[in-house]
C-alpha cells in the first residue's frame, strides 16, 4: 500500500533548530537516540515557566500556587502519555539514569544475599550498571538473559531459562539505542510475574517512536526521558501505585511519604516538567494528522488516546524512511548492519541503524559526516553489553543513525551520498 502523505514539512517548521545551519551548510540531526530537538511547545512552556511561576512549591503567594500547578499538571501529562491509572504513578527526577540509580537502592531494600536479578545484554548500560552495582553490594546473583547476535534478538525462551525460584527482579529494555530491537516486553513481563520476579522496563529508546500503555504491558516499573521525546533533559519513571506504597525511599526528614513526592528528591526542575509539558502538548496535537490510523483508544484519556494516534502516523513515517535506509546501506561492499534488516520485521525495530563498515573505524566515519554537517554517533554509546556482544568494544564500536518523525527521505539520501563518497 502507498505511504499516505505525511506533513513533514509543516511538521520541520515546529521544530526551530531544523532551520539552522552552520555556514552554508544545513544541520542533519542523525543523533536523535542521544537526544531529539525540541518543537516551540517545549520552549514557549520553559519560558513561561521561568518568567511567571519561578518559585519553590507549598506557599501561599502567586507564584508557589502557579508552580504547585504545574507541577501537577505534568504528572497528570505523563499519566496520560504512559497510561498510568494516577498521576500519583509518575515520578520525575533528573534523567533515566539517576532515576535508576535511585530506584534501585530503594528497590535494594527488599532484597537478600542469595537473591537473584536478571540483566539483558541488549540493554544501555543506565539499566545495568545501578542493578551491578546493588548486587555487588546486596550479595545479589547476577543472571543474564542473551540475545543472537546474528538476528539481533531474544530466543523465545532468553528469559525463563535463566529465571529461577530466586529470582526477584528483571531489568530490561523496551528497545536497543545500538540495534535498534524492539523487544517482547510484555511476554517477558509475564514470564518474569510466573516466576514471582518484578520487572523493570527501560523505555528510553521507545519512547520517542510509540505510544506507551503500561497497563497493557504488564510490568511494574517503566522510565523514559523526555530530551529522547522532543523534549528537555528530564527523567521520568513510572511504578505501580501498590510498588511504590510499599517500596522505602531515600530522601530528607521534612519530606513526606506521600506519592509520588516522597521519590522525588529535592527540589525538582520545575522549568524541565514544564517543557516535557510542552512535549506533550505537542504529540497530543498531531493527534488528528492525516493518516491517523483507525485505531480508537477509547479505553485512554482523551489526551492519551491522540498521543497513541500521532505515534502511529509518526512510525508509518519513521518505517518508510529506515526501510528506504538499510536498504540503500546494504549494497555497500564490506558493510554489515547491526540489527534487523528485514522490510517484513522492520516493526520489532525502532529506526536506530547501526553498522559497521571494513576498512573504516566508526570514529573516522563519524568525524567525516560531522565535517558534511551530519551528525552521527560512533563508539559504544554506553551499549557496553551489546558491542561487547558483537565483539566490537576493541573495533571502535559502531557507526549509529538515528531517525526521528522530523527526518526527511532527503536527509537519508544526502547521508547515503556522503558514505559513498566517504567509502571511495
Amino acid at each position: 500500500m502507498p505511504l499516505p502523505a505525511f506533513p513533514i514539512d509543516a511538521i520541520r517548521a515546529e521544530f526551530p533548530a531544523l532551520a539552522q545551519k552552520d555556514g552554508n551548510l544545513a544541520r542533519i540531526y542523525f543523533d536523535n537516540p542521544a537526544g531529539t530537538q525540541v518543537p516551540r511547545q517545549v520552549i514557549d512552556r520553559t519560558l513561561e515557566a521561568m518568567v511567571a511561576k519561578n518559585a519553590n512549591l507549598g506557599g501561599y503567594f502567586s507564584t508557589t500556587v502557579a508552580a504547585d500547578e504545574l507541577v501537577n499538571e505534568a504528572h497528570q501529562a505523563m499519566a496520560d502519555f504512559y497510561h498510568a491509572r494516577s498521576p500519583r504513578e509518575i515520578v520525575f527526577g533528573q534523567n533515566m539514569t539517576t532515576l535508576t540509580l535511585h530506584m534501585s537502592r530503594c528497590l535494594g531494600r527488599r532484597l537478600s544475599p542469595g537473591d537473584e536479578i536478571v540483566l539483558s545484554r541488549m540493554d544501555h548500560d543506565a539499566n545495568v550498571a545501578p542493578w551491578l552495582l546493588l548486587a555487588e553490594d546486596r550479595g545479589l546473583t547476577v543472571r543474564w538473559m542473551d540475545f543472537d547476535p546474528e538476528t539481533y534478538e531474544f530466543a523465545e525462551d532468553a528469559l525463563t531459562s535463566v529465571l529461577s525460584p530466586k529470582t526477584k527482579l528483571v531489568a530490561m529494555g523496551f528497545a536497543s539505542n545500538c540495534t535498534g530491537t524492539i523487544n517482547d516486553v510484555k511476554r517477558f513481563a509475564a514470564d518474569a510475574h510466573q516466576a514471582g520476579a518484578l520487572f523493570y522496563v527501560d523505555a528510553v529508546q521507545l519512547a520517542p517512536h510509540c505510544g506507551i500503555d503500561v497497563q497493557e504491558l504488564g510490568c511494574d516499573f517503566l522510565v523514559s526521558s523526555a530530551y529522547k521525546f522532543f523534549g528537555p533533559h528530564q527523567g521520568i519513571l513510572w511504578g505501580r501505585e501498590a510498588l511504590l506504597e510499599e517500596t522505602f525511599s531515600y530522601k530528607v526528614r521534612p519530606a513526606g511519604n506521600d506519592l509520588p513526592h516522597k521519590f522525588e528528591t529535592g527540589t525538582l526542575s520545575h522549568e524541565g516538567m514544564a517543557g516535557t509539558l510542552g512535549a506533550i502538548d505537542y504529540l497530543a496535537s498531531h493527534g488528528d494528522t492525516p493518516g491517523s490510523s483507525a485505531k480508537t483508544y477509547d479505553h485512554m484519556s482523551a489526551r492519551g488516546a491522540r498521543i497513541h494516534r500521532a505515534f502511529d502516523v509518526f512510525t508509518d513515517w519513521e518505517h518508510h524512511l529506515c526501510k528506504r535506509l538499510i536498504d540503500d546501506l546494504t549494497p555497500f561492499k564490506g558493510l554489515k548492519i547491526r540489527g534487523i534488516t528485514s522490510a517484513n520485521a522492520v516493526h520489532r525495530r525502532v529506526p536506530t541503524v547501526s553498522f559497521t563498515l571494513d576498512g573504516h573505524s566508526p570514529e573516522v566515519l563519524a568525524k567525516a559526516f560531522a565535517a558534511r554537517n551530519m551528525f552521527v554517533w560512533s563508539g559504544h554509546n554506553y551499549a557496553v553489553e551489546p558491542v561487547t556482544r558483537m565483539g566490537l568494544m576493541d573495533k571502535g564500536g559502531v557507526l549509529r543513525v538515528g531517525l526521528a518523525h522530523y527526518n526527511t527521505e532527503a536527509e537519508v539520501d544526502a547521508f547515503i551520498a556522503g558514505l559513498a563518497e566517504i567509502a571511495r
